[in-house]
């Protein structure tokens, strides 16, 4: 492994800010002028502000006039993707991989993949994402950016059955190197693409290793309600009962979009619910003019996880999560015609708690409380596109911009100060970005990674 960073050490005052409560149920609440103390990258104690001099030694984040949230975490995403923003526009859903996104995977190299890796990083940290869900190739370069940027991630090494047992064999070898690698920053997940690109004894070989490690797996399934119907035209089952016959769901699964999720499914993910999740990135969705969209309520109601994601930016546009969960708020109001469900309390703990859960983080992020790592982020809700601020709780989701985020706090460790990145050489990662896309968008060659045909 190539980082082996340890744990930050050393104290940390978050000051006078506001702080955001997000219980694991019920209402959020706002503490009014708290003071966050951060030791040796854990929070030892929310409390009343009072004298920084109290903290000795401590480095004293100025909060005042700014709201500390838990740190958003990107429940599923493909970080190397953001090299392909804006490139595969207004097609189809099989235009989309078979013309454009698989053919320009194929150029892809490492390097390319660091390059995205790193630019995605920057973006995320900006938005006030401290964790994100990676599922893509070349998984040991997007750990070294994670570790390098000082993010945490869970990672899943993308696989095709087309790969054959040499990466098969790589996935597993990446899950045993690098799972609690950047100081237990970096977790892994094993990365099956999805059951119609992996056949079912490669799931269940991955099932067993995910078993034996103690990993998740993390996998596209039920994507849309075509896939579901395919799948039962052409096995006569779902592509989550796939996942429950080859033991996937066993060993705990976070399953990507989950769309196409049928009422004879919810059983099925209820019996693992402890370890089972399912992240909704509305988004793509709607700019692929698919329908349904992620069954969010029936999955609660089955006592699911639900996180919230942005999937790449290749469909996304951004890695911006608070866009994400703004959709997830108004588009899941939308599909059951009641405007009191998806409430500002509930969207905020999807995508704080419910992230965390999802990746099985939940005893160390998703909430600012005693014992749980400093991942912070102060909100500037001063701007008049906030103002007059009512609801700091609807102002979250409804209002607030990642450009208002301005000062990130991973572990304890401050990446990002009033605005300035510390962990990134923005104009120097910028410049080399640009340079690499234009090989990277040509697709005269003909080559895909796979054909999209579930």
């Amino acid at each position: 492994m190539s980082d082996q960073t340890p744990v930050p050490s050393g104290r940390l005052l978050v000051s006078g800010c506001d702080v955001l409560r997000v219980p694991p149920e019920g209402e959020c609440e706002i503490l009014p002028a708290h003071d966050i103390v951060v030791v040796d990258g854990a929070i030892e104690d929310v409390r009343p502000a009072g004298d920084p001099a109290a903290v000795p030694g401590a480095d004293v984040v100025d909060g005042r006039g700014l709201l500390a949230v838990p740190g958003l975490v990107n429940a599923h995403t493909h970080s190397p993707m953001v090299l392909m923003r804006g490139a595969a526009e207004d097609v189809t859903v099989e235009g989309w991989f078979n013309d454009r996104v698989w053919p320009m995977e194929s150029n892809l190299t490492p390097d390319d993949v660091r390059a995205g890796a790193l630019l995605a990083c920057a973006e995320m940290i900006r938005s006030g994402v401290t964790t994100f869900a990676d599922h893509y190739f070349f998984a040991e370069r997007i750990a070294e950016a994670v570790a390098e940027t000082g993010l945490r991630a869970d990672i899943a090494p993308t696989y095709f059955s087309s790969g054959g047992a040499a990466a098969l064999e790589g996935t597993v070898k990446f899950a045993e190197a690098w799972h609690g690698g950047a100081g237990g920053r970096v977790t892994v997940s094993l990365g099956p693409h999805a059951p119609y690109t992996v056949h079912d004894d490669d799931l269940r070989t991955l099932a067993g290793h995910a078993r034996r490690l103690g990993l998740r797996t993390h996998i596209h399934a039920a994507e849309n309600l075509e896939q579901t119907r395919a799948g039962l035209e052409r096995r006569g089952i779902t592509p989550v009962r796939v996942l429950h016959e080859t033991g996937v769901l066993e060993a705990g699964a976070l399953i990507a979009h989950g769309c196409g999720i049928v009422e004879d499914d919810l059983p099925l993910l209820a019996e693992y619910a402890g370890t089972t999740a399912v992240a909704c990135c509305p988004k793509v969705y709607l700019k692929h003019a698919l329908s349904p969209l992620t069954p969010v309520r029936e999955l609660l109601d089955a006592g699911v996880t639900v996180a919230v994601g942005t999937d790449g930016a290749a469909g996304h546009n951004t890695l911006d999560v608070w866009e994400a969960l703004r959709l997830v708020a108004l588009t899941q109001k939308q599909a059951v015609g009641d405007a009191t469900w998806m409430t500002v309390s509930d969207t905020l703990r999807l995508a704080m708690r419910g992230g965390a859960r999802a990746l099985g983080l939940h005893d160390r992020i998703g909430a600012l409380e005693p014992g749980m790592r400093a991942d912070i982020v102060l909100v500037d809700q001063s701007g008049p596109h906030c103002r007059p601020l009512h609801d700091p709780r609807a102002a979250l989701v409804y209002s607030n911009r990642a450009s208002d985020v301005r000062t990130v706090v991973v572990d304890g460790r401050v990446l990002m100060r009033d605005g300035r990145l510390l962990t990134v050489d923005e104009p120097a990662l910028l410049a080399e970005a640009e340079a690499r896309v234009a090989r990277i968008l040509d697709t005269s060659h003909g080559r895909a990674v796979q054909h999209y045909d579930p």
